[in-house]
């Protein structure tokens, strides 16, 4: 079974196109965009909150968003084991609902920051990652103000003990250090899966690298390992 995407839209999202297109056009599957008043998913398998600004990023990025009505039939859908990946402002968003831990502050620069970076995968065995080859490190934009990944102590090691971060910042060789960090996150993170594994909340934008036209191709990975975890439980 092919799985049917799902895209919400928020006031203020800027990349719920580019969702659509990669999924539809690059990958060749259904999709639907999700109107943030709504609370009908339309059958999705998998959904995807794109980044951009929802709500002008008014208190908090992703504050407001988390109270929009489809939100509640998104974290009902991730708690009963539905897909979920939040990119940018997507992932801003999945931790103001709670289903991710942790927040995100405003860049270490205090700088917006818009630039390809190095992920070196620090979790090949998720729904999200089984496709990325051993050793490969991905190559994938960032385009956000507010990336600083934060979270205690007791969330970090427990993030740690159960693999549940899934991509680091590091650099083109996979080093991971304080160098190749964009925006000041903890431990390099740059993307994170909650304990189930089918929530993923990440910063870098993988629909903005899958078109072969583009020469950049990384973002593929990741939708084809979701792609064909779907085929595999069939």
């Amino acid at each position: 079974m092919k799985p049917n995407f799902g895209v919400v839209v928020f006031p203020g999202s800027n990349c719920d196109h580019d969702a659509y297109y990669t999924v539809k056009k690059i990958f060749g599957l259904d999709v639907n965009f999700l109107w943030h008043k709504d609370d009908d998913l339309q059958k999705s398998d998998v959904i995807i909150l794109p980044g951009g600004f929802s709500y002008g990023d008014y208190l908090r990025t992703g504050s407001i968003a988390r109270f929009s009505p489809i939100m509640k039939s998104v974290i009902d859908f991730a708690n009963n084991g539905g897909v979920v990946i939040g990119i940018c402002n997507g992932f801003q968003i999945l931790l103001e609902a709670g289903l991710l831990p942790g927040v995100m502050l405003k860049n270490k620069s205090l700088q917006f920051v818009c630039k390809d970076v190095y992920l070196s995968v620090a979790n090949r065995n998720t729904l999200f990652t089984t496709d990325v080859p051993a050793d490969k490190v991905l190559k994938i934009p960032i385009a956000h103000g507010e990336g600083n990944y934060f979270a205690d102590d007791e969330t970090l090691n427990e993030l740690s003990e159960n693999k549940q971060i899934v991509f680091k910042y590091s650099s083109a060789d996979g080093e991971v250090n304080e160098n190749d960090n964009p925006n000041g996150s903890l431990l390099n993170i740059a993307g994170i899966v909650n304990k189930n594994g089918n929530v993923l909340g990440m910063m870098p934008h993988p629909e903005r690298c899958c078109n072969p036209v583009l020469g950049k191709t990384d973002g593929a990975y990741i939708f084809n390992s979701i792609i064909h975890n779907f085929l595999v439980e069939v």
